[in-house]
């Protein structure tokens, strides 16, 4: 009996700290991206067109998984037609979200973020 109960108490603690250990992964993911995508416009003069753009200018060396959906194929990119500076000659990718459209402990679906 003790070991049920401290079982049902101990499963969803764990349960609680690998998503917020997976939340933590990729809002650090996202910060990241969104970094290397300014860092890649300023050097380049242009937005990139893609996401692999970035890894074969060597900004990664593959793109980052994304913890949610477990996968680096999912993310969902966001592309503005506006330049962020005057010497810019093309625009193209602005932001990246996550692909998953599961509600996330704040409450808002991670493809929000």
């Amino acid at each position: 009996t003790i070991i049920a109960i401290l079982g049902a108490i101990a499963i969803p603690m764990y349960r609680t700290v690998v998503l917020q250990a997976k939340e933590t992964v990729l809002k650090d993911n996202l910060r990241e991206m969104r970094r290397i995508i300014d860092q890649y416009t300023a050097d380049k003069k242009k937005s990139p067109m893609t996401l692999q753009d970035l890894v074969d200018g060597g900004y990664f060396r593959q793109l980052p998984l994304d913890p949610i959906t477990n996968s680096n194929q999912t993310w969902e990119t966001a592309t503005d037609t506006s330049v962020s500076a005057p010497d810019q000659t093309q625009s193209g990718i602005s932001d990246v979200h996550s692909g998953s459209t599961v509600v996330s402990s704040e409450g808002t679906p991670y493809n929000t973020w």
